[in-house]
């Protein structure tokens, strides 16, 4: 019962930047509420938490330090974690206190309690849109770009990420392949990181940025399409809009790639199961089982080929590439 506490906990450090500030070296609580401007006793009852889950290391006279397992909510550690608890335990937690609204409507809580859709949340707030450029630039891609470096793309000269963010994934596939050039196609209000950030990898040259929704297009003619953690996002009427988007901008010989969780078959608790339930209070989107897959593509239009199923995905979310053809 104590899990939203726990969670809260840990956003508070995230939020504060607790991680930030400590080192392997002992800090008075009291130097920390100032760096951090929290209230003194407040911030020492969170980190006794945080030191009995081994994120911090208590010390006597009310210090404290970061254990290397802390070290993971450091604005600058790889997988960008404190990031991703930030999106998840702040607007996206006070959805939560209307879940029976989604239960009894089926539509997402988020809407009703913030008055607004997910993404036009975002758009209205640039604040919110920036955590969520940056969470979702390290911290859902990983798998991704994991899938997309043991991929074979020989004969593919051109790539479009559809939705594609800041260009992350696609950064990371044409390091791959210099051969390759690419399109980022997203909404103009994430697209604007794009440049600085392909910039940064050094591909800014082979890559094309295109504004626009998926809903109402895709750049046409290229040899493959990528679709990376976007459908989950989405209900299947939504991601058959976005498919048949996809479809008529392929050309005959073109491959689809679809990146996303699969919910696998069988009984016992798994991460996507609790995932499938963020996604439907927030997004009223859904994650999927590898038999929802088949026919959400073959109802676009698509036969799907090959279904490869992440490594070692041991306790965390199952991703799956899965690669279709036009019928």
């Amino acid at each position: 019962m104590g899990g939203p506490w726990i969670g809260q906990t840990f956003y508070v450090a995230a939020e504060l930047g607790i991680a930030d500030q400590l080192g392997p070296e002992p800090m008075p609580v009291s130097e920390l509420a100032a760096a951090t401007e929290a209230n003194e006793e407040v911030l020492y009852r969170f980190c006794r938490v945080l030191a009995s889950m081994g994120v911090l290391r208590a010390h006597p006279e009310r210090a404290f330090s970061l254990t290397e397992a802390g070290g993971m909510l450091r604005s600058d550690a790889p997988g960008g974690f404190r990031y991703g608890v930030m999106l998840q335990s702040g607007a996206c937690f006070r959805a939560w206190t209307e879940v029976m609204h989604t239960v009894r409507t089926g539509e997402p809580a988020f809407n009703k309690v913030h008055g607004a859709a997910y993404y036009d949340f975002l758009e209205a707030n640039p604040a919110e849109n920036e955590l969520f450029n940056r969470a979702m630039g390290v911290t859902s891609l990983a798998p991704a770009i994991a899938a997309l470096k043991r991929y074979d793309f020989t004969g593919i000269k051109r790539l479009v990420d559809v939705g594609g963010g800041v260009g992350t994934l696609i950064a990371a596939v044409l390091e791959l392949n210099p051969g390759m050039t690419g399109v980022v196609q997203d909404l103009a209000a994430v697209t604007a990181e794009a440049p600085d950030h392909l910039a940064e990898h050094g591909v800014q040259d082979r890559v094309e940025v295109v504004d626009g929704s998926f809903f109402d297009s895709v750049v046409p003619g290229a040899d493959a399409y990528v679709l990376s953690r976007v459908l989950h996002n989405w209900n299947d009427e939504d991601c058959l809009r976005i498919l048949r988007r996809v479809h008529e901008a392929m050309p005959p010989h073109a491959k689809l790639i679809v990146i996303d969780s699969v919910v696998p078959d069988g009984g016992g608790l798994h991460p996507s199961m609790l995932a499938d339930l963020f996604m439907m209070v927030i997004l009223g989107g859904k994650e999927r089982t590898e038999r929802d897959w088949r026919l959400l593509l073959d109802e676009a239009g698509f036969r799907m080929t090959r279904a490869v199923q992440a490594e070692n995905a041991g306790d965390t979310l199952v991703h799956a590439l899965v690669e279709a053809v036009r019928r």
